[in-house]
């Protein structure tokens, strides 16, 4: 699926911006590892969990470089909306050519841009997940 929304972020149909909630264990670094395929990344993929957040080059056509932030807020408590602007995230978002994938997103909801793509992942019994888009 990570695959999928990558294309859909290529072409413009959905926001650059993805915003990923769901208990641990749930797929949404599987599912980031699966964005960063989708757009040729070739290196590991691994969650930011202490460092939240990571960047990856992604090479475009003519030469233009864009960039894919893996940003993970689970370790953030107490006054995460200045954690937030601390990291300079808001600025990394408005930056239309920055793909931008956020778990743990629920976290920081009212600071998320209008029109972020959200997705909810839920695990399901063994390695079975359930999805929602909204």
């Amino acid at each position: 699926m990570g695959e999928k929304v990558a294309a859909d972020i290529a072409s413009g149909k959905i926001s650059h911006v993805i915003a990923l909630s769901g208990d641990l264990g749930s797929g949404k670094t599987t599912f980031v590892q699966g964005v960063a395929r989708g757009l040729g990344i070739k290196g590991r993929i691994i969650s930011p969990t202490f460092i939240l957040m990571r960047r990856y080059p992604v090479q475009k056509a003519k030469n233009e470089t864009h960039n894919l932030y893996h940003v993970d807020l689970y370790r953030l408590e107490g006054s995460i909306d200045q954690e937030i602007l601390n990291l300079g995230l808001p600025y990394v978002w408005s930056e239309p050519t920055n793909i931008v994938v956020i778990e743990w997103a629920e976290k920081i909801e009212k600071l998320i841009p209008a029109g972020a793509f959200w997705i909810k992942f839920e695990q399901l019994e063994g390695n079975k997940r359930k999805i929602f888009i909204a």
